[in-house]
């Protein structure tokens, strides 16, 4: 399911927003999304900062008195957070700041449904694609999305999996090496080797009898007789096999 969330400080607009997405939903229904709304940036924003609130998609109004959306949208970035953006104004003055922080769509009011409903059709299939390259794990007491493309590798110590990524930081998961193999199993670039280590193929620099070197730098030195298994799988891999 998608999360969409509109913000803006008019109730009406509100109304006609979530009015709007419940008819594009009703001729949609494989979007399946749930509609969150907020009256205030800060009130969104507390929520996403805490991690209790994901959005895929939120759609804001630019022109807010506590905090003006672009401003809004310029922390929600500096969180670190790329969920889709869609700004709702009565102008056009603003289209540079919007570019700045990475807004999908500036979209004049009154919302109209020849303008929201294809970028609706768009903007959900991103998402959907995307996601298909994440996986929802459970990272200090919070649901979080981890891209797969940035595993680097999973090892396990103990009955804790540690998890290192791209951007050199590691993450403690507290669930078995099993259930991770289960949740990475669709992406065929994980192998598993032997009881301790699930790694990304992607990122592998070399392999030999000794240890296999990934492109961070990082040696993983796999069981003495796993050698002509790894090398096998990770051949086949390559040559698509």
């Amino acid at each position: 399911m998608f999360q969409i969330a509109i913000c803006d400080d008019e109730i009406e607009q509100l109304h006609i927003a979530e009015e709007m997405l419940t008819q594009y939903l009703e001729n949609h229904p494989e979007a399946d999304f749930r509609v969150d709304r907020f009256d205030n940036a800060d009130a969104l924003l507390d929520l996403i900062a805490d991690e209790a609130y994901l959005p895929d998609l939120i759609l804001m109004d630019i022109y807010m008195p506590d905090k003006p959306g672009i401003e809004a949208a310029k922390e929600l970035r500096q969180m670190g957070n790329h969920c889709r953006l869609v700004f709702l104004t009565t102008s056009r003055e603003h289209a540079l700041d919007a570019f700045e922080v990475e807004a999908s769509q500036y979209l004049v009011k009154p919302l109209v449904e020849e303008k929201l409903f294809p970028l609706l059709d768009r903007l959900l299939t991103e998402i959907r694609e995307e996601r298909k390259r994440y996986v929802l794990l459970r990272i200090d007491s919070a649901v979080q999305r981890v891209a797969v493309d940035d595993i680097i590798y999973c090892e396990a110590q103990g009955k804790f999996q540690y998890l290192h990524l791209a951007d050199g930081s590691q993450c403690m998961l507290r669930v078995t090496m099993g259930k991770l193999e289960e949740l990475l199993n669709p992406y065929e670039e994980f192998m598993r080797v032997g009881v301790a280590f699930l790694i990304n193929m992607e990122h592998i620099e070399c392999i030999s009898k000794q240890e296999i070197r990934m492109d961070t730098g990082k040696k993983i030195y796999p069981p003495r007789n796993a050698y002509q298994a790894v090398r096998d799988r990770y051949f086949a891999y390559y040559c698509g096999e």
